[in-house]
């Protein structure tokens, strides 16, 4: 992650299972990257990644941080969560599946895109998940110098 070099660095906490407040983290970090004057495109990218990187902090886990760290030249997103953790990791990462309970399903969320999503706007993407122990999101998004100026 970004230290000496980095614009700007922020750390959010996530509280699992508050629906009430979901998206409110990814709307922060957007705002501050347009603050920042990075590129629409790299904003949209972010907001979408930490959006669904939240939302699965908020369902699955019991609480998770989320950290971002802006440089010249890339974003990172790092989420840890004190959750259950994946069983399955690259099941989880089939675009459709989801372990969503019913309740989240009426609440429009559990469509099973949002690790497929996180993965498909990064640059580069890691998942450390053990059952039992959590996960561990690393989202980057290379802004090719554009922006934070």
């Amino acid at each position: 992650m970004p230290t000496a070099e980095s614009v700007y660095r922020q750390e959010f906490p996530v509280k699992g299972g508050d629906f009430a407040k979901a998206g409110a983290v990814a709307c922060r970090i957007k705002e501050l990257l347009k603050d920042l004057g990075l590129d629409t495109a790299i904003v949209r990218r972010a907001a979408i990644a930490a959006y669904e990187a939240e939302m699965n902090v908020i369902m699955y886990a019991r609480e998770g941080r989320m950290d971002l760290a802006v440089s010249a030249q890339e974003v990172h997103i790092t989420v840890d969560d004190q959750g259950p953790g994946i069983a399955d990791v690259e099941l989880a990462m089939t675009e459709g599946f989801s372990t969503a309970t019913p309740e989240m399903r009426e609440l429009g969320f559990g469509a099973g895109m949002g690790l497929p999503n996180i993965k498909r706007n990064s640059d580069v993407f890691y998942i450390d998940s053990r059952t039992g122990h959590g996960t561990r999101l690393k989202i980057i998004i290379r802004t090719n110098g554009h922006g934070t100026t």
